[in-house]
């Protein structure tokens, strides 16, 4: 099962996937956790010690000059297109449990886009991870979906929208569905988040009816303060586990 996440930053995404990924590896499931958002701190979330100090991929200009043999930072030129990356998530991931995560980083944009030696290398690891890994794959993407090309749309079981009542977030769910279309990818969910009763659950689907809801979680004190002491919420004492392991159930 290879799933990405998505969906306007603050909405709770990062806490979503971390609560997602450390229910699957308690289901004793193979988890190949993937932070490509460069806002986020994945790692942290899931409760993976020393997080701070996990250096993403695309700062390792050692690792990204030797796979495409051109010097990080540089934009054009001739590098490899098809770098070696299948023994990186091995070789490069911080581990939990049943746990492996990797973090992507970002990398610096001039103009409309990136043809870089480090863009190269996210995207190749990406394409590798998803069409040719056979763990749960769980991508935390940026707001967007920039790190998917054509080909690993098609791979993708499913694009997981985290949304809150607001209309920012409704806003941006429609974008990022338009952004799936353009590639492919029309395998949407979408998550409620940080609801507080029944009338915040009535807005999101009147707003957003052509859209599956795969659940919705609570707002809960207990999530916040997990966030505020450093610690996993999947630590914290919440209903939002059981809502996790209910909407496995329906993946």
């Amino acid at each position: 099962m290879k799933l990405a996440v998505s969906g306007k930053g603050g909405v709770g995404k990062t806490t979503f996937s971390a609560l997602l990924i450390r229910a699957l590896s308690k289901q004793n499931k193979r988890v190949l956790a993937i932070d490509a958002d460069p806002d986020a701190n994945l790692a942290a979330a899931v409760g993976i010690e020393g997080a701070e100090e996990i250096v993403p991929i695309s700062e390792m200009k050692d690792l990204v000059y030797e796979r495409t043999e051109a010097k990080p930072g540089s934009i054009g030129g001739f590098f490899k297109m098809n770098p070696k990356v299948d023994d990186l998530p091995d070789a490069l991931s911080a581990k939990l449990d049943n746990i492996k995560l990797m973090r992507l980083g970002g990398v610096k944009k001039g103009g409309a886009g990136c043809i870089c030696p480090e863009s190269t290398l996210l995207k190749a690891l990406i394409t590798h991870i998803v069409l040719a890994r056979d763990e749960v794959v769980i991508m935390d993407m940026e707001a967007g979906i920039e790190h998917l090309g054509r080909a690993t749309a098609r791979a993708v079981d499913r694009l997981i929208v985290v949304v809150e009542p607001g209309r920012r977030s409704i806003d941006t769910a429609m974008h990022i569905k338009q952004l799936a279309a353009e590639i492919g990818l029309d395998k949407i969910s979408l998550v409620g988040n940080k609801i507080r009763g029944e009338k915040d659950r009535q807005f999101l689907e009147q707003h957003l009816p052509d859209f599956d809801f795969l659940g919705f979680l609570p707002f809960d004190d207990a999530l916040i303060e997990a966030d505020l002491n450093g610690i996993s919420p999947y630590e914290a004492d919440s209903a939002a586990k059981s809502e996790i392991i209910k909407m496995i159930e329906k993946l």
